[in-house]
């Protein structure tokens, strides 16, 4: 790897001595890869040791391991296992979200902290995740949808939209900010071909503008949680003195081993050495800057939504549809425990957590649960039904093997004995989809547009 001079020049200057070991972590040692564990789905750890890669503990984050997963595996694709890069871990463990919390994911793209912020909540409360980019809004709503918990709305709006929706909402925001990427360099050759010497002050701009509308959807006396992947002091310490210039915020201190601290020499603010960082030269992973602030402003008052009206608002369902949903949920006991709305959206039925507020006006791509189609006289589960967190309870069950997934998630109709009608398919103890069982033949719901060959 080579430096761009520039940024060799500005971490001489910044790091002095420190500078050569900075240097050669970065151009020499390797990223490591890392995984967390999905500890809600059924018999996670005894199906990480059969199926998953030989792994060590990492850390910054429970259930986290050191080691690589596919994403072709059974093990991602069910939902167990999420790819990331360990010392990425680091930003939702400093959230510490509590069941019953509203949080924020106001940068969620692709789904690693949201997915560790969903864990934390154990389905109670509310976690909106929010992309700018549908592209990669998409991508953020498969992740959320294998990792199962029905709490969770997946939004693709711009923050100053997003905010006119949720304002002072929040009990915990996280911002995990764009930012230069100077810490994914030896990771991300793209991020080091795109960096200029100006790059970290025009990040800086986008940041601010992001921060002053998280601001405004967040509760007073909640937390804000800002981070970035990078070293540059201009979207780090410094971007932290202008939040508290601007805004009532006092910085928290952050209980972890194993990481470095903010410089005040970066930065003036009251309390700027709480926040962290992580250097490749003293800390295990990548580079990363985090600090946890709590509001000190007082409560405004909030005009309150009217109730929207049509498809995109909460509404009862009709007549027919509520018949044919009162039928369906009696099969799935867990549903009939969720504190969530059921809701058409034209032929799609999803459940609309009970925090959310009317979702009129609001571009989502997955606005809760989706729990199926609804067709004449039947509703046909979704693939997001089968793997949430505790659908197979009491659900119909069809062991299969390991090849037979391989055919399955291709597209391929299996040959199981038996008559049971919709079932859904495990391997192990692992959920991975519903079929329909018709005298010995289980008919193929794996969505067709995510259909692979697997590995």
């Amino acid at each position: 790897m080579q430096l761009p001079t520039p940024f060799i020049e500005k971490y001489q200057r910044l790091l002095g001595e420190e500078a050569p070991a900075f240097f050669t972590a970065l151009t020499d040692n390797q990223p490591v890869k890392g995984f967390r564990l999905n500890v809600a789905k059924p018999h996670a750890q005894a199906m990480l040791a059969k199926y998953g890669p030989a792994a060590v503990p990492a850390p910054y984050a429970e259930a986290a391991y050191i080691g690589e997963v596919k994403g072709r595996s059974l093990l991602h694709q069910a939902g167990y296992v999420y790819s990331q890069e360990p010392s990425a871990m680091i930003v939702a463990t400093i959230a510490a979200a509590q069941p019953g919390e509203r949080v924020l994911d106001l940068c969620a793209a692709p789904g690693g902290k949201t997915t560790q912020l969903a864990s934390q909540l154990q389905g109670k409360g509310l976690l909106v995740a929010n992309e700018i980019f549908p592209k990669r809004a998409k991508i953020l709503s498969e992740n959320v949808e294998r990792w199962g918990f029905p709490n969770v709305v997946v939004t693709n709006q711009a923050p100053q939209e997003l905010s006119r929706h949720f304002p002072q909402f929040f009990d915990k925001i996280v911002v995990d900010a764009p930012c230069s990427g100077e810490g994914m360099f030896r990771k991300d050759p793209v991020a080091l071909e795109e960096w200029q010497a100006d790059t970290p002050e025009q990040c800086a701009i986008r940041q601010k503008d992001i921060l002053a509308q998280a601001v405004a959807m967040l509760k007073p006396g909640g937390q804000l949680i800002y981070s970035t992947c990078t070293f540059a002091p201009e979207e780090n310490e410094a971007m932290m003195a202008w939040l508290m210039e601007e805004y009532p915020f006092a910085i928290e201190a952050i209980d972890l081993d194993n990481v470095s601290h903010g410089r005040s020499e970066w930065g003036e603010a009251p309390g700027i050495e709480k926040t962290i960082r992580l250097w490749p030269h003293l800390n295990q992973g990548e580079g990363h800057f985090a600090a946890k602030l709590t509001s000190q402003a007082e409560a405004a008052p909030v005009k309150k939504k009217k109730k929207g009206k049509g498809a995109t608002a909460k509404s009862p369902l009709d007549a027919a549809t509520q018949k044919l949903w009162q039928a369906f949920r009696k099969g799935f006991p867990f549903l009939q425990a969720l504190n969530a709305t059921p809701q058409l959206l034209g032929e799609n039925l999803w459940l609309v957590p009970e925090e959310m507020p009317s979702l009129k006006g609001i571009k989502f791509m997955r606005p809760g649960l989706h729990v199926g189609v609804v067709k004449k006289n039947r509703i046909e589960p979704s693939y997001a039904l089968a793997l949430a967190i505790h659908a197979e309870e009491g659900a119909p069950i069809v062991p299969i093997t390991l090849p037979q997934w391989q055919q399955y998630v291709a597209g391929e109709t299996l040959s199981v004995s038996g008559n049971a009608g919709w079932v859904i398919l495990t391997v192990d103890e692992i959920p991975v989809g519903f079929g329909k069982q018709v005298q010995g033949t289980v008919k193929n719901f794996f969505p067709k547009g995510l259909r692979f060959k697997a590995i």
